[in-house]
């Protein structure tokens, strides 16, 4: 079985939880080794009112242990989840896990720990000097995001050609995919440029990508990029019988219909590193922690699932 090193996530929120009561689905696919110190652990769980498995296998992430909150955004718990994070990812690195598994960190809690980071993305293009991709979604429709989390006012400033048509290339060898539509970032895709004249640089940049990958030992005839494609209609259920995988110029473009599609299904993977990392895709859910709600578990075992697939 594959050793996956799961980062426990901010521990005032339903990380934990799902964490605890996902176990023994997760101990059938693969071998956990929880980022967490007993004593944290055995803290949430009895604010849980659960029982601790004794298969629940623990590595201590070194950092402060703090009194858990529930639903509060606080320094303490922004330091230990970052602490998790990165500790599960050395484990990775030192081949004493196959890949990472990340549950939800909130960013404000970083920032209020002074972690320099946005996110898990950000984090790991620096630790491993990568231009790491974010990609998100599940079987039925996966969404690369050009631009992450950066103010939309900002994202025609990142439009780059070179820089586009890397990533291009860099998301089509990491996921293997032979089609790809690419949005344009304009309502209408520019309309010839009445509306926006970005599209040319990804005009440009999928014109690259395409003559690239078309050389003589590619293992790929077409031209496997299409596009700039018109965002509002790109998702149509045609469009999506034809893609499975989309390239989105900024975060909401591409995230409202994947998460109007598939939210309760669709996982978070970072492509281009040299370790493999999956991640649910929602939040901390502050408003539910601890509270013994009903939690749905399909992101978290469907991110657990993806690397048992990727690494067999």
């Amino acid at each position: 079985m594959k050793k996956v090193a799961i980062s426990i996530g901010d521990l005032n929120g339903i990380g934990i939880e799902l964490a605890l009561r996902c176990h023994s689905q997760v101990r059938k696919l693969a071998e956990p080794l929880y980022l967490i110190d007993r004593e944290m652990l055995e803290q949430a769980a009895e604010l849980l009112g659960l029982e601790i498995p004794e298969d629940f296998v623990l590595e201590s992430p070194g950092a402060e242990p703090f009194t858990i909150r529930p639903g509060v955004v606080d320094a303490a718990a922004g330091s230990y989840s970052f602490a998790s994070f990165k500790a599960a990812v050395e484990l990775c690195t030192e081949g004493h896990a196959d890949a990472v598994c990340t549950l939800p960190i909130h960013k404000k809690a970083w920032e209020l720990a002074g972690i320099p980071y946005k996110g898990h993305t950000d984090a790991l293009r620096d630790f491993f000097g990568r231009e790491a991709i974010m990609m998100l979604g599940c079987p039925q429709m996966y969404v690369g995001l050009y631009t992450e989390h950066i103010p939309l006012k900002e994202v025609p400033e990142a439009m780059n050609e070179e820089r586009l048509t890397r990533f291009l290339l860099d998301f089509q060898r990491e996921t293997g995919a032979e089609e790809i539509a690419v949005l344009g970032l304009n309502p209408h895709a520019g309309d010839h440029g009445v509306l926006g004249d970005e599209e040319r640089i990804i005009e440009a940049a999928i014109d690259n990508a395409n003559r690239i990958i078309q050389n003589p030992k590619s293992k790929i005839q077409n031209r496997p990029f299409e596009g700039p494609l018109v965002p509002d209609t790109a998702f149509t259920p045609a469009m999506r019988r034809r893609f499975h995988y989309f390239v989105a110029m900024y975060h909401d473009q591409g995230l409202i219909p994947l998460k109007a599609l598939h939210f309760d299904e669709s996982i978070n993977v970072s492509l281009n590193l040299p370790i493999l990392r999956t991640s649910v895709d929602h939040g901390t859910a502050f408003d539910i922690a601890y509270k013994r709600a009903e939690l749905n578990t399909k992101s978290y075992l469907n991110a657990v699932r993806y690397i048992i697939d990727r690494t067999s």
